[in-house]
């Protein structure tokens, strides 16, 4: 499973855009009046105003190569402020086996730069915007995620542990091991790096496999063939 196409809402597009393009230095794709999209590696990130209501936030996190975590993070840390969790700015996580390092955007969306050592590829390039692989989590959240879990089930998108799936656990969805996951939760959880807990916002993930999913404007969850 690959991420061709992520679509988020934002109450902050222009600031949004200037971040995204002139602050990190990811490259424009389109836009419009509503709309922009930068390229991340192998997908597409879209934000829109578009019937925006409230101020929408999200977890999203983008693949790093193997071996670059330290010099990304070094990077990071000279455009933007680190999150911190228990004063720690990078998690750990040995169960992947990965590490990541976290970053707040002008939207207040929780962004995540992760290395997978045993997934991601090396590289032996200087660490800058173009060697972001692509995105590899977008946070799905639901108010029913069993009920939705077994939908993912019908395109083979399978929980990671084959653990039950509860509204009060994340989630790792997917149908390979490439390091990309939908992550499905429920509503109330706090993200890690972060003070803000798991809402429900309209978003729209459109996948290689042709299908797309995503929560729509009167916040429920869909999930159909993509004709994008």
């Amino acid at each position: 499973m690959e991420i061709k196409r992520l679509t988020l809402q934002t109450d902050k597009l222009q600031s949004m855009k200037e971040f995204y393009t002139n602050d990190l230095g990811f490259s424009l794709c389109g836009e419009s009046p509503t709309s922009f999209q930068i390229q991340i590696g192998k997908s597409v990130l879209e934000f829109t105003n578009s019937n925006v209501v409230g101020k929408p936030y999200y977890h999203f996190a983008l693949n790093i190569p193997s071996n670059q975590f330290q010099e990304a993070k070094t990077w990071l840390k000279g455009k933007q402020p680190l999150l911190l969790e228990d004063g720690e700015d990078e998690a750990d996580f040995p169960f992947f086996p990965a590490h990541s390092c976290y970053f707040e955007d002008p939207a207040g969306n929780i962004v995540e730069l992760i290395a997978r050592y045993h997934v991601n590829p090396m590289s032996e390039l200087p660490f800058s915007i173009d060697s972001i692989l692509n995105i590899s989590e977008i946070g799905l959240i639901v108010n029913d995620a069993p009920v939705v879990g077994e939908q993912l089930k019908k395109i083979n998108l399978i929980k990671s542990d084959n653990a039950p799936i509860t509204n009060a656990t994340l989630s790792f969805m997917q149908d390979s091991n490439n390091g990309v996951f939908i992550i499905l939760t429920g509503t109330g959880r706090r993200w890690l790096f972060s003070n803000k807990v798991s809402k429900v916002f309209p978003m729209k993930i459109n996948m290689d496999n042709q299908y797309c999913l995503g929560i729509d404007v009167n916040y429920g969850f869909f999930m159909k063939m993509s004709t994008d």
